[in-house]
């Protein structure tokens, strides 16, 4: 993981914002909503690195209550 970059994801969970930094070699908005959910409790996160989990999609982190999810590069 020598590629990795800090990035900064923000997203609202019921109407509360929330806010938090990932460390990832990419990051694309499938990514930055599955993490979200991650974030909050509704995804899964993989025991090994190499684990297959399926990721959240956002019309299934938006029945949860995850809306308005934005990524950005940490500077």
């Amino acid at each position: 993981m020598n590629n990795a970059k800090l990035f900064v994801i923000d997203y609202q969970l019921h109407g509360d914002h929330k806010s938090f930094i990932i460390r990832a070699e990419t990051m694309d908005n499938a990514e930055a909503w599955h993490w979200a959910s991650c974030d909050a409790g509704v995804g899964r996160i993989g025991r090994y690195g190499r684990e297959k989990v399926k990721k959240v999609s956002q019309p299934l982190a938006e029945r949860h209550g995850i809306t308005e999810v934005k990524w950005r590069q940490s500077s």
